[in-house]
């Protein structure tokens, strides 16, 4: 599929581009201040970001020692939403959060191309029913729901549980968009039946095989934060969908690698005033 093979040429020239820390990854604590999610999703800051507590009952953090659990008190209220509603419908005992954010937001030096300004996580699409050991948590291994074909799920570990978390997930009022694997939206295409209207929020993006990056619109007050476009009108079911699987084209080659642009002046200035200080 062109856009996989796309897409693996790019993730592997951002991985090698980026293998050096970041300095914001030199910021080990969050930026006093009123909670402000700044820039884009994919180039930007925040401060006053907070974060989520390690353990609770109806959640658990995954690689707690890589500090990525960070983000705008919206981002935190959702997760104890989603994760209170998972444990009321008695979908799981527990949800599973992966990365958020760093203390200060900005960016990964891999992983992430956003996960920015405190307001993505990556939710995983699983749902134990017992809470994992702290040896788990550290080393998480995931549960790969596409088929190797990456056309399809893997009929032998989809549950209907996987459709209601992502269900919930995009029908809470603060989610814009909701990134998961084509074969993964295809299989909620085909059992979302007569109710449809959150699937314009969940987008086919590349990898996202075990996992749902969940992203949160611009906060009230935050007024230096760049909202993303809408997504399409409809379900995004159809064309769109099926032109994710479509075939490369001959003689087609991998898209010129983009260096990041600059950062939203606040940004740069807040990551000034910490090289000065150190």
């Amino acid at each position: 599929m062109m856009r996989q093979w796309i897409a693996g040429l790019l993730a592997l020239a951002a991985v090698q581009a980026l293998a050096a820390p970041t300095p914001w990854q030199k910021i080990d604590r969050p930026v006093p201040g009123d909670p402000q999610a700044i820039g884009a999703f994919a180039n930007g800051c925040i401060i006053g970001a907070q974060p989520l507590q390690l353990e609770a009952a109806n959640y658990q953090v995954l690689r707690p020692d890589q500090r990525r659990y960070f983000g705008h008190p919206d981002l935190l209220l959702f997760i104890a939403r989603l994760s209170n509603q998972v444990r009321h419908l008695q979908l799981g005992n527990q949800l599973l959060v992966g990365d958020m954010a760093m203390p200060a937001g900005g960016r990964f030096n891999s992983g992430h191309a956003s996960h920015q300004s405190g307001l993505d996580a990556d939710i995983w699409l699983q749902l134990p029913q017992r809470r994992w050991t702290a040896a788990q948590l550290l080393n998480p291994q995931p549960l790969d729901l596409v088929a190797t074909n990456g056309r399809d799920i893997n009929p032998g570990l989809w549950q209907p549980q996987t459709a209601m978390l992502i269900k919930l997930a995009a029908e809470d009022p603060d989610v814009t968009r909701i990134f998961v694997n084509p074969a993964i939206k295809k299989q909620l295409c085909r059992v979302a039946g007569t109710d449809r209207g959150w699937l314009t929020k969940v987008r086919p993006w590349f990898g996202h095989r075990a996992h749902m990056h969940v992203r949160l619109r611009c906060p009230a007050g935050s007024l230096e934060c760049q909202e993303q476009a809408p997504p399409p009108a409809g379900d995004g079911c159809g064309a769109e969908l099926d032109s994710w699987f479509l075939p490369p084209k001959p003689g087609a080659g991998p898209a010129p690698v983009k260096r990041p642009p600059p950062l939203p002046p606040s940004c740069q200035a807040l990551l000034d005033r910490h090289l000065v200080a150190e």
